[in-house]
């Protein structure tokens, strides 16, 4: 399936599969659900590590546009919260929130952190958040995920207070002379790292796919605007592969 130019396209697809919107939700959460205990291994091994680097940046980056006062922090699609904990290192005194919709992944967390994150397990589309009471939300490899994606932008404006930023991290459309070499490692490489490592080849099957149909990252910024939200930093990683895309809620 070609790469989508919109976020609306993903909402009936299971990688290169087209499904009902309800069946993606429940594939996607069932999938995490059982890669959950080897997920931060298995992204080590993908990436050789560089996804670390990457989220170094995003925290960096996170704590320069971060608003002052006592208003929370959401990872949103947190997963195994290896953000959240890194926020938590950074910002002891803040109260940082990891939500995600899989249970398996956020038990994961908390065996990691215990009390010092909160977390809440709930989809991205429809958050148990007052409006306007974030000050900043961290969305790491999770967007793609939700079963619709754009509604799950349209709820990280709502939650966020005026001046508030979201903090993407996705992968995107690599260069187009270190593409073939990436598709290479994503598609011969990656399935069979999840048959060996994590015992679920298809799972990670469905991720590289997923990857693949992303929107690049024009489609992404005006997907990002649609939402209400003002994009005012952006940064690639490996030739584009990730990027990272920063907006500001207006005030």
């Amino acid at each position: 399936m070609p790469r989508a130019s919109q976020l609306d396209d993903l909402r009936t697809s299971f990688g290169e599969q087209s499904v009902a919107e309800e069946i993606r939700r429940d594939e996607v959460r069932a999938l995490f659900d059982r890669i959950a205990p080897r997920y931060d291994l298995m992204n080590d091994l993908m990436s050789f590590g560089t996804h670390r680097l990457w989220k170094r940046k995003v925290i960096s980056r996170a704590l320069y546009h971060l608003l002052p006062g006592e208003a929370p922090i959401v990872d949103l699609a947190g997963g195994t919260g290896d953000l959240a904990i890194a926020l938590r290192a950074a910002l002891p005194g803040r109260r940082i929130i990891v939500t995600d919709p899989s249970a398996g992944m956020l038990g994961v967390a908390r065996e990691r952190a215990g009390d010092a994150l909160e977390y809440l397990q709930a989809a991205g589309e429809d958050l148990p958040l007052s409006p306007a009471s974030v000050a900043m939300v961290t969305l790491s490899f999770g967007l793609r995920n939700m079963s619709d994606p754009a509604q799950g932008l349209r709820e990280v404006a709502r939650v966020l207070a005026p001046g508030g930023h979201l903090v993407l991290l996705e992968f995107s459309k690599p260069d187009p002379w270190f593409a073939p070499f990436y598709g290479i490692h994503a598609r011969h490489v990656i399935p069979r790292l999840g048959a060996l490592v994590a015992r679920d080849q298809g799972a990670y099957q469905y991720l590289v796919e997923s990857i693949e149909r992303f929107p690049a990252r024009q489609d992404m910024a005006r997907e990002i605007a649609a939402a209400g939200l003002e994009l005012v930093e952006e940064r690639a990683f490996v030739f584009g592969v990730a990027r990272m895309q920063i907006a500001k809620k207006p005030q």
